[in-house]
């Protein structure tokens, strides 16, 4: 494998130690290590990032709930509590459970009520955004207004355009809108999808990480038509698979600092490169994800999407080939 004894670590909170020690401190039900994580934190593309991550894990419990009735005026618990109730409404909705509705409508009521009492916060729009995709026949209007250009569908471009003004190509509002276009029940939805994260890629500026967007559709395409790996391959050596590579690598890899690439973001852009074959150039992509990783879109490539085991074999396996390629960038080799 040329691995060496090299293991990959899959945790939530990737290198951000500070949202790991929340995270810790949030599974034992305690809730002061997030409440200062979030009041430290500088920006609104980490404040997003940090908010989903910890809502993901806070959403078992009532500790949200205790905070926000301790401290009922703090801003940060409002919108971690807008946070914990959209999530609770998308797994309602996912596994098709009874409560799905009410839920969606607690949900609704918090992210309304995050945004009065943080009006310059892009995450409440964002929560509306992660809602919008359990709307699949899009009976509410404002899931439904007309796009802003051409070859795009009626959908929810208001609150993305909220979260937009308060945070110019927010990645997570970007992609909570790819989710809706997936959820749409009008048909023809992957290629919607390639009209969406083609027109959001055209006028993001360079460093942005919607210029990784193209990569996640081409991943899904081969996810829902059960592509084997070999199909895969050839998927992605084609002309456009390099071209959609090559430009998440130079407008947004080279471009973007480091601290403020998603490891998602990471694994999707060494996983399209190795696919291309530009080995050389996915080895900077691999060392820059440190010792971690995510199981996906390497799972794909498994028999079982499901099989944690399998992905991480075929992550070291594409990042020992990476890795052992030569140094100049552009190196292609079919090993």
């Amino acid at each position: 494998m040329g691995t060496g004894d090299f293991r990959p670590v899959y945790h939530p909170a990737g290198p951000d130690h500070a949202l790991r020690v929340a995270l810790q401190d949030l599974r034992t039900g305690r809730w002061l290590a997030m409440r200062n994580l979030l009041e430290s934190t500088p920006d609104w593309a980490l404040w997003t990032q940090r908010t989903q991550v910890l809502a993901a894990v806070a959403a078992g419990s009532d500790t949200v709930h205790a905070w926000l009735t301790e401290e009922p005026r703090s801003v940060a618990a409002a919108v971690m509590h807008a946070r914990v109730a959209v999530e609770r409404a998308v797994r309602a909705h996912r596994e098709k459970r009874p409560r799905a509705q009410e839920l969606w409508q607690v949900a609704w009521e918090g992210c309304r009520s995050a945004a009065y009492a943080s009006p310059q916060d892009p995450v409440p729009w964002v929560c509306l955004l992660a809602l919008s995709q359990l709307d699949e026949g899009q009976r509410l209007e404002e899931h439904r207004l007309p796009p802003p250009g051409p070859m795009l569908f009626p959908g929810p471009w208001g609150l993305l355009a909220e979260a937009d003004a308060r945070d110019p190509f927010n990645r997570e509002a970007y992609h909570r809108m790819l989710q809706f276009v997936y959820a749409r029940q009008s048909g023809g939805t992957l290629s919607e999808a390639v009209n969406f994260v083609q027109w959001a890629a055209s006028s993001a500026p360079a460093g942005s990480p919607l210029h990784a967007l193209p990569l996640y559709v081409r991943v899904e395409r081969y996810r829902r038509e059960h592509g084997n790996e070999r199909a895969l391959d050839l998927h992605w050596v084609t002309e456009d698979g390099e071209r959609d590579a090559r430009r998440a690598l130079h407008l947004w890899f080279d471009a973007a600092a480091p601290s403020t690439r998603s490891l998602l973001d990471l694994n999707h852009l060494a996983h399209a490169l190795w696919g291309s074959l530009r080995f050389a150039d996915a080895a900077p992509v691999f060392r820059a994800m440190g010792p971690y990783y995510t199981s996906v879109p390497w799972s794909y490539r498994t028999r079982a999407p499901q099989d944690a085991g399998g992905a991480e074999d075929v992550f070291l396996r594409a990042r020992g080939r990476c890795l052992a390629s030569g140094h100049e960038p552009g190196t292609e080799s079919h090993g």
